[in-house]
């Protein structure tokens, strides 16, 4: 097995401790956690709190992007369509594998803390170089949702990060409490419902009347 490096040490020190204790926990103590004696040495290898927190991210979504890509390419090469449910699949499928296949138990705590921070911004899901399969999905889940009036349909899609944060922080709390199995695919499957429901909710009379009023 290979050697863990410092800066790797660092990476996990910091998705743990921030999930646990927000993204202003002290950099010492993520230099301590990792075994770092140097107080400074976050600074020297991620030059700041924000070039760390980026770098956690970058280094997860590498595995997801990869992941992400596989299913998408599976969708294409189906006979049916995809839609919502199968696209938000391929979006949460490989957050829940990081934990049943990779041992990562502390991400989507780690988001839930980050989620207004630039790494997880729609600037950077929708327009980042190495985000192809989350613009792929939000731009397809968008195009089949042409019930709803487009000012309604944005909001929904960008609610959509905060609710999945916070449903995936909870499922891994559940997980790490004992309380269900990190494999347990029909938990899965029930946030994925969550979250269609979230975007497929019926229009009240009331928020169409408004719509309706705003055009």
């Amino acid at each position: 097995m290979a050697e863990i490096t410092a800066r790797e040490r660092i990476l996990r020190a910091a998705e743990r401790l921030i999930a646990e204790r927000g993204q202003l926990v002290p950099l010492r103590d993520i230099a301590a956690a990792a075994g770092q004696r140097n107080n400074s040495a976050v600074q020297y290898h991620f030059g700041s709190r924000d070039g760390l927190i980026e770098a956690v991210v970058e280094q997860r979504m590498a595995t997801l992007e990869v992941r992400r890509l596989e299913l998408l390419a599976e969708l294409a090469a189906a006979d049916d369509p995809d839609g919502v449910h199968e696209l938000l699949e391929a979006l949460v499928v490989p957050m829940f594998e990081l934990g049943s296949k990779h041992g990562i138990g502390y991400y989507a705590r780690f988001l839930e803390q980050i989620r207004t921070h630039p790494a997880v911004t729609d600037e950077a899901n929708l327009h980042g170089t190495r985000r192809t399969s989350v613009r792929v999905i939000m731009h397809r889940l968008d195009r089949d949702l042409p019930e709803l009036p487009a000012p309604l349909r944005m909001r929904r899609l960008r609610a959509l990060p905060t609710v999945l944060f916070s449903l995936l922080a909870d499922h891994e709390r559940a997980v790490q409490d004992g309380r269900v199995a990190v494999d347990d695919t029909t938990a899965w499957a029930e946030l994925v419902d969550i979250l269609a429901g979230v975007l497929t909710a019926p229009v009240s009379r009331r928020i169409a009347a408004h719509q309706g009023r705003r055009h």
